[in-house]
Order: C-alpha cells, then sequence, then structure tokens
C-alpha cells in the first residue's frame, strides 16, 4: 500500500508524522484519499479533517507549497513590518517570533504563521487548526530578527486599548501568591481575571513612562508590571515603539495581557488624573524616600527617559516625588529597573499590609 500511496501522486511530499501514518496504513486508512486534495475535508484554517470532522494528526505538506525565495511578495512585506514602525502601523500589524511567545498568542488576533520544516516536524501539536506556510530555512533568517531564530513567526493583530481602559483598573493576567498561607496555599492562582481592586487589594495601580527610548526597558517594564499587578500604562508619543521587535520579545508575552497606549500629552493626562483622585509620583533624584509613601489608594508612578530623566514641567507637575535610596556611589538606577522596584513595593502594601 505505501509503493500505491507513491504513485497515486508524482510528487515529493513531506510526512512529518510517519509513525501516525504507518498506523493508518496499518488499520487500513486509505491514505491515497487524504493525499487528494478533492477528496479532504478542510476546515476555516485550511486543516485536514477525516470523516468524522477531527484534525488529522499526521500533517502532510508538498515541498513545492514552500516559499523559497525572499523575493516572495509576503515574504517582503513582513520584512518591511520587521524593520519600519510606519509600516507597522499601516498594517495594523506586527511581528512575533519564537516557541515562547508563538504559544501565547489570542488565537484570534493571529495574522498569518510562517514555520520551517524543522520546526514544524519538532513542534506538529502547534499546528493543529491553525493555517501556516512553510518557508524555507534562509527565508526565515531573512524574516527574523534573531541571530539564530527558532523557526516560526508570525504576524499578530495590534492592540487597541482606550485610555479609558488603561485607567479603569482591570488586571489581565493570573496573579500568583509565592507565599505559603492556610487559605490559598504556596504558589496558588488567585484568579484568573480580577479587577485592580480584588487582585492587588486596593485600586488602579498606573505607570506613565515619559520618553523611554531603549526596547529592552521598555519591553521589561511591560513584563514587571504584569508580575506586579499594574493595571495599565501609559506612555508619551516619543516613547520607543511597542510593537519594536526587541520591545515584543522583552515582553515574553505580557503584551498581550498588560493594557497599554500612547497619549499625545503626557502632562495633560496626569494632570487629569490628579483631579480625578489618583496620587502621582514622580520618580526624582531629589524626592522623599519611596518607603514613605501609601500606594494602597489610585496611584501613577511616572518613570523618566533614560538620560535625561524626567522633564521639568513632568518633575513639577506630579503631586510627590520621590528616589529610591541608594549606598556607596550609585547616583540612580536604570529606568526598568527603578520602575521594577516602586512597582513591586506598590503590590507588597496591596497584598500584605
Amino acid at each position: 500500500m505505501r509503493d500505491s500511496l507513491l504513485m497515486h501522486r508524482n510528487c515529493s511530499v513531506t510526512i512529518l508524522n510517519e509513525m501516525t501514518l504507518v498506523q493508518h496504513l496499518l488499520n487500513g486508512y486509505d491514505a491515497s484519499k487524504q493525499m487528494s486534495n478533492a477528496s479532504v475535508t478542510r476546515d476555516r484554517t485550511g486543516a485536514p479533517r477525516d470523516a468524522a470532522g477531527m484534525v488529522n494528526a499526521c500533517v502532510v505538506r508538498e515541498k513545492g507549497n514552500m516559499i523559497t525565495s525572499t523575493a516572495n511578495a509576503r515574504i517582503k512585506n513582513i520584512i518591511k513590518c520587521r524593520k519600519n514602525a510606519k509600516e507597522r502601523k499601516s498594517r495594523d500589524i506586527f511581528l512575533v517570533e519564537g516557541i515562547r511567545m508563538f504559544s501565547e498568542i489570542p488565537p484570534e488576533r493571529r495574522v498569518e504563521t510562517y514555520v520551517t520544516e524543522d520546526f514544524l516536524a519538532h513542534h506538529p501539536e502547534l499546528f493543529v487548526g491553525t493555517a501556516y506556510e512553510l518557508v524555507a530555512d534562509h527565508v526565515m533568517e531573512a524574516l527574523t530578527d534573531t541571530r539564530t531564530p527558532q523557526g516560526v513567526l508570525a504576524s499578530v493583530r495590534c492592540c487597541h486599548y482606550t485610555l479609558e481602559e488603561v485607567c479603569a483598573g482591570k488586571v489581565r493576567t493570573q496573579i500568583r501568591s509565592s507565599l505559603e498561607s492556610p487559605e490559598s496555599g504556596a504558589g496558588e492562582e488567585i484568579s484568573a481575571e480580577k479587577t485592580g481592586t480584588q487582585a492587588c487589594g486596593t485600586s488602579p495601580l498606573l505607570l506613565a513612562l515619559e520618553d523611554i527610548q531603549d526596547p529592552g526597558n521598555l519591553g521589561t517594564i511591560l513584563r514587571t508590571a504584569e508580575g506586579a499587578g499594574v493595571t495599565g500604562i501609559m506612555m508619551s508619543r516619543d516613547t520607543v515603539d511597542i510593537y519594536n521587535p526587541k520591545v515584543v520579545r522583552s515582553t515574553m508575552g505580557s503584551i498581550f495581557r498588560v493594557p497599554f497606549c500612547y497619549v499625545e500629552n503626557l502632562t495633560e493626562e496626569i494632570a487629569r488624573l490628579s483631579g480625578e483622585g489618583f496620587h502621582t509620583y514622580s520618580a526624582h533624584l531629589q524626592g522623599l524616600s519611596f518607603y514613605d509613601y501609601d500606594y494602597r489608594k489610585p496611584t501613577v508612578f511616572v518613570i523618566g527617559n533614560e538620560g535625561r530623566g524626567l522633564t521639568e514641567a513632568m518633575s513639577e507637575l506630579t503631586e510627590y516625588k520621590i528616589r529610591i535610596p541608594m549606598m556607596g556611589k550609585v547616583e540612580s538606577l536604570n529606568a526598568a529597573t527603578a520602575a521594577t522596584v516602586l512597582m513591586y513595593e506598590a503590590m507588597r502594601q496591596r497584598l500584605f499590609k
């Protein structure tokens, strides 16, 4: 039967789950029908289904369908999006690469998927019921932003949060406790989706970022913000593009879960929040120790540019200037590190006071 299968189609095929196919053959499965496009039922994603409507476990692709040239129009468009923020904005997509980030993409947000033959062979379970394009290794290298690509890349629909959603105080994440307690036990999930009041103990906890320029800093801040229970992030227009591939990679998936937005005038928004009952704190070398304040009320931490710090206008606008005490000859911390210290002190107070 294997010989008849190979004779049925005069082309080379790649069989990525050979053991499953062998089992089908032993059971008398009509493999020739599976190979025929005319006799295969497919779902809306293009995944083949058997007579019972189940997605076939055996993935069969023709080598002739592989994209082998970087001159391919779709490949060229993806490369443009990787390199150019305006291109990403005009197409309303950003790029995600690597198995960890790919696994965390909300299915409804995935637009296109590109995968190498080797990656597909090792991780077929990630593509069941998912449409994808098979690409040659050198094409994947051209698509990605890393020196050693893992073999999978997807374009994803951009997130769109309103300023009201960012400031509303909802935590769309899982808050975990690493402390043992009679009620929850060690490491038990406290909630799958909680409001800021339920998850952090009191009320909204926001970050306002003024002109952050380093992609790694922004990505780290976003990732840490999720871990510390921050409910939203506002950014000035001059802050680095959050969809920069280095930022996206640094978030480790938090970009899908933490509400954020850019605002035209950050100082105006901080003034508005102050008028609505938020307490605003600017990280400042001339401030008082940040340990002296209560962050259980609606709180906004304002973090400035890595080199220049906060603008004078922003510093004067915030209600309090706070600093992180230093020992030795160190004057200040990296922007992402400083933000981390502040966020976790707020979380400590909200969860354990």
